[in-house]
């Protein structure tokens, strides 16, 4: 009894072990010099799913772009980089999603004024993917939705707020245009007031220009949080617009295609783009057919990625 008694504690104390391994490969620590103000960072996906190249931190002497100091933190998405969340209750490749993030899931802001700051970096050959829609940044609620999210839409580099549930307050404004973007570092610093009342505010500023300037709630939920890297969603939505004569064919072909596909393959003659789920299926109906089953590589580079409640402490460090 005794023996197997220690037999069984030997097996649970392995089993923490292997747990605590399995938490720590997820957790990412960035030097100082490229980021501060964050107590912990979690890949946004878990195990296989997260790609060595995903994030790197690279160096100024190996040739990379690098806003101050000596390194700069690399982000990568290929073709196919998908899979499930810190949870595991997730999954990027059903939801027609590709990422390579880092996450302050478990470093939330709870409410007040904070200062936020970060460089981003495209290089020269970078693309806009337009309709698929690239993240590069997201206030995240915990148990909720994003509440502002950076986004590379068609006309350039936006920030998107939806404070709502519903999101009927739905607004875009650009920031910066596409070939403006382009082999440039731009310096964003963030001044927010998390709050749930009409006090709230959202001031950002690009290369110490005033760009956004909102006032009113900035959260339904108790806890927002940060989420920076690259975020690719309409995957298929992309592939389908790359494929419009191959979607023809494949219509004409099979046929028993709905009035809703239909509609939707004139939608994308138009560059007016259905939703996730339709695209979805077009897709899983004639992918055979097509000549472009692959999204282009996207690349792009942080720095001086800081929060504090303090504005001293954000910004370029030297």
């Amino acid at each position: 009894m005794v023996l197997l008694m220690k037999k069984l504690l030997g097996i649970l104390v392995l089993g923490l072990l292997l747990c605590n391994v399995g938490a720590a490969e997820t957790i990412v620590k960035l030097p100082k010099d490229t980021a501060s103000g964050h107590k912990k960072l979690y890949k946004s996906l878990t195990g296989k799913y997260y790609k060595d190249h995903g994030v790197q931190v690279v160096d100024k002497k190996d040739g990379h772009p690098v806003r101050a100091g000596d390194q700069s933190i690399r982000f990568e998405v290929r073709s196919g980089d998908c899979g499930k969340d810190l949870a595991g209750d997730w999954s990027d490749c059903k939801n027609d999603r590709e990422r390579h993030e880092l996450s302050g899931l478990k470093d939330t802001m709870k409410k007040g004024e904070y200062w936020i700051s970060w460089s981003i970096y495209f290089p020269k050959d970078h693309q806009n993917l337009s309709p698929l829609s690239n993240a590069y940044g997201q206030f995240h609620q915990k148990n909720g939705h994003p509440v502002f999210m950076f986004k590379e839409l068609r006309n350039g580099y936006t920030i998107v707020r939806s404070i709502k549930e519903d999101y009927s307050d739905y607004n875009e404004t650009k920031l910066l245009g596409n070939e403006e973007a382009l082999g440039n570092w731009f310096d964003i610093l963030i001044n927010v007031n998390w709050t749930k009342k009409n006090d709230g505010f959202f001031k950002l500023w690009i290369n110490d220009e005033l760009k956004y300037d909102y006032k009113g709630p900035t959260k339904t939920k108790k806890y927002v949080y940060q989420k920076f890297g690259i975020y690719r969603t309409g995957i298929t939505r992309y592939l389908n617009y790359k494929n419009l004569d191959k979607i023809e064919k494949c219509f004409n072909e099979k046929g028993e295609t709905s009035a809703k596909e239909h509609k939707a393959l004139r939608k994308l003659k138009l560059k007016k783009f259905p939703g996730h789920k339709t695209s979805i299926n077009i897709y899983k109906k004639c992918k055979e057919y097509y000549e472009i089953d692959n999204v282009p590589t996207t690349i792009i580079y942080f720095d001086e990625v800081r929060k504090s409640k303090k504005k001293e402490k954000v910004g370029i460090i030297k």
